[in-house]
């Protein structure tokens, strides 16, 4: 596990986590740990004596050696199991970080974005989410957002924190911005007030908050 010294950072958990395959429950416990074997955010580590092993494919468990802290763990492959949740809410991704924070604030700051001299959107009523160790993103009402520059895309993405989102590409004259756009139609309760707005990122067109370009 890829940490300075071998030391990872190491948590318990009192959220009761469960994982389902196959439409069964192959792991219900209240003594899960987070463990962080990357900078960016924790895995489950789980009780080798609450796992079904029966049901699940050995190739999709992870045994840890040498930290003693994660004696008689188990780490499952995320993507090998068909459901996760904490408590009774579906998570998707990975693990919520009890570190992250997300905020959406409402705002009267104009917010403009161009993109080749085009000017795509222009708000005065921004929803601005604050997420912890990313950059500030900017969601506007669609009546705000040249709505006919953007194409429907196929990509979703999810995030444990938002939700899964859509997204449009945005095109002016010949010119294609892939995956431009994103949305929330149904984010998660803790995401509300960013549903159905629309967010374009900062570093991929020219975005102005009250005259100045945001970075």
């Amino acid at each position: 596990m890829g940490a300075e010294g071998g030391r990872v950072r190491v948590e318990p958990t009192a959220k009761r986590i469960r994982a389902q395959s196959g439409g069964q429950t192959v792991v219900d416990t209240h003594r899960a740990l987070l463990v962080w074997e990357t900078p960016y955010y924790p895995v489950y580590y789980l009780p080798a004596a609450d796992l079904r092993t029966e049901l699940i494919n050995p190739d999709a468990v992870t045994y840890p050696g040498g930290d003693d802290r994660l004696r008689e763990h188990v780490r499952l492959d995320w993507a090998a199991m068909d459901a996760w949740f904490e408590e009774d809410e579906e998570v998707f991704v990975h693990p919520r970080d009890p570190g992250v924070r997300i905020d959406v604030l409402a705002s009267s700051r104009r917010v403009r974005i161009e993109a080749d001299g085009v000017v795509v959107a222009d708000s005065s009523a921004p929803r601005l989410l604050f997420e912890t160790n990313l950059p500030v993103r900017y969601y506007l009402p669609k009546l705000d957002v040249r709505m006919e520059l953007l194409e429907p895309s196929d990509t979703v993405t999810h995030c444990p924190y938002k939700g899964s989102a859509r997204y449009w590409s945005l095109r002016i004259g010949d010119q294609l911005y892939p995956d431009l756009a994103w949305s929330y139609p149904t984010p998660v309760p803790e995401s509300a007030k960013i549903a159905g707005l629309i967010a374009i990122p900062q570093e991929r067109v020219q975005l102005y908050v009250d005259g100045q370009q945001a970075g």
